[in-house]
Parts: structure tokens; sequence; C-alpha cells
């Protein structure tokens, strides 16, 4: 059985964040910020798969800078293989600057164009041996070198065998490209684990009724869907079974960034070990309520035994 274990694999972008502690300062005030906290969707993805238990390795660039030093020793502290990153002595590492507001909405400065962040070079990417799961998100694609990157290793990992798995996230400001949304359908309809919202499934494919939607995505070829509500819960559908409802957790939201991506990560580490769908729901959704308990992307990432401690202490909302 363990050899037949399969590692969970990322591509796209590694940047530091910076985050204003004051709501509402729409990153135009003068105010204290924190950081630089390591993020990057899909390195706050592989980090909490491996801290789940999961092998993993991610693939990206950053700064031959301290910057990217502190994401490359966070990640591997963790247990992330990082021969995947590449130290580039050209240019820095990708930065983003967050504010919140009150109803947990967000402004985002990035300056991720024309730093390592977008440097990846596909030919670079040489893909561990054994069985594998490639995780993507989708506001990855607006680059073209990493949608580049995103595309090919996707070929080469279901050539191999491997799986795909997106979190579509998806962002209207980069659909706007038809490239971007192309190849976005188009890989989703390839993975075989998929993470939507609501808001997701709703401008992708619209005036087409949810139940319908997923149906159609089941019948592309697509295994497993959780679809994500946030403070909401989930709710996993897979064609063998009735769907798994979860409700949310009641937490104290401190900041909300990368609770997807820690779900998801709680997911895929779950999966990859051969744990039972219900399961792997349930201890996504905790992992996900214990995120947003955090200031910064990665800091609200948990261990399994965490997982195990929160979800005896704080069960899950029947209400939905």
């Amino acid at each position: 059985m363990g050899s037949k274990m399969r590692s969970v694999i990322a591509v796209g972008e590694l940047l530091v964040e910076f985050v204003s502690h004051k709501k509402g300062c729409e990153l135009r005030e003068l105010v204290t910020y924190s950081g630089p906290y390591p993020s990057g969707a899909p390195a706050i993805c592989i980090d909490q798969a491996a801290r789940i238990g999961a092998s993993t390795q991610i693939f990206g660039a950053v700064g031959a800078d301290n910057f990217g030093q502190a994401l490359i020793n966070r990640l591997q502290s963790n247990g992330v293989e990082t021969s995947g990153i590449e130290s580039l002595e050209d240019k820095s590492t990708g930065v983003a600057f967050v504010s919140y507001f009150e109803d947990g909405s967000r402004t985002f400065i990035f300056h991720l164009n024309n730093t390592a962040a977008d440097a990846l070079q596909a030919e670079s990417i040489q893909l561990p041996t054994g069985p594998l799961i490639m995780h993507f998100s989708g506001s990855s694609l607006g680059n073209l070198n990493l949608r580049t990157a995103i595309q090919r290793t996707a070929t080469e990992v279901i050539k191999r065998g491997g799986q795909i798995s997106c979190d579509p996230n998806v962002r209207p400001e980069l659909m706007k490209d038809p490239d971007v949304k192309a190849v976005l359908m188009s890989l989703i309809e390839k993975s075989s684990y998929l993470f939507p919202s609501d808001s997701d499934l709703e401008f992708l494919y619209p005036d087409i009724p949810q139940d319908e939607t997923i149906s159609n995505l089941q019948d592309t070829g697509v295994k497993t869907i959780a679809l994500t509500r946030g403070n909401q819960g989930s709710t996993i559908f897979t064609r063998d079974r009735e769907p798994v409802k979860l409700g949310g957790h009641e937490v104290e939201e401190v900041d909300p960034t990368g609770a997807g991506d820690c779900y998801c990560g709680t997911f895929l580490a779950m999966i990859a070990n051969d744990h039972p769908i219900e399961l792997c729901a349930q201890y996504a959704n905790a992992a996900g309520a214990i995120a947003v308990t955090k200031r910064g992307p990665m800091e609200g990432n948990s261990s399994l035994d965490t997982v195990k401690a929160f979800l005896k202490s704080n069960p899950a909302n029947t209400s939905m």
C-alpha cells in the first residue's frame, strides 16, 4: 500500500505578503503592516498538504534575496521538497500587499509582473517519480509563463497516469483574457479534483443551474467536486454516492486569505494517503476554519494532530 501513495505537487507563483493591521485603509493610509509572510496560492496549499502528512513538492521561482529565502525556509521546515524552486539572481521575489474591510473583502496590490514569481520556465520542471496529484490555482493562469508551465506539467502528469487538482479561484479581471479562460476551462475538464466556490461556478457557467453544472462536470470526468462556501462549510460531490454536506465551524476570523488553499492542501493530502472521502472533507473543512484565525496567509496552516484536536472541541455547525 505504501508504495502506491501519491505525491502532491504544485506549480505556480511564490511570493511574500504584507498585511495591514487597520481595516478599511485600502492601502492608501500610513498604517502598521506585518510581513513578510510566505504566500502564493500553490505555496499555501502545498505547505498544508505537507503538514497533514503528504509527500510534497512545489515548482516555482523566487529571487536570490531574503524574501525568497524566507519562503524556501518556511516550506522546507514543514517538509515540502523545494528543489523545484528556482532562485534567480536577476529577479526579485514577488510581493503582495493586502488590506481588509469590515465585511471581509480585500484590497490587493500585487508586484508580480517581471519578478521571479512569473519567471518559471516549463522546461525546468523535473517531475518526481511515482504516482502524482498536481494542483494549481486558476489565479496563476494570468501570466503566460506560469500558464505555459501549468499546461505542460498537467499534460505530462496525465500522460504518466497521474491526476490534476484545480482550485478555479476565478478573478474576473483575469478572465477578460480569452486565453486565460479557455485554458482554465480546458484544465477543469481534465481535473480529477475540483475545488470551486459558488461564485466560481456562477462566473464560469452563467445561466446554468448549479446542479446541472456539477452533473456536466462529472460527465466530463471530474471525479470529486468539493464546493467550498467559506464559513458556511462545503459539499462534496462524487459520482458513486450522495453529496457529503458539512457545516462551517464557529471561529473568530482574523485573516481569511489562504483558507481555501489550506482546505485544498488538507483534502489532497488525505486523498493521497487513501483516507475515505468523508474524512477528507471533514478535515479539510476544519483546517480551513483554523486557517482564518491567524494573521498571514500561511500562518494558520496546521498539522493533522491540530486538526483532530480542533474537531473534538469545535464541532461543525449542523444548521445549514
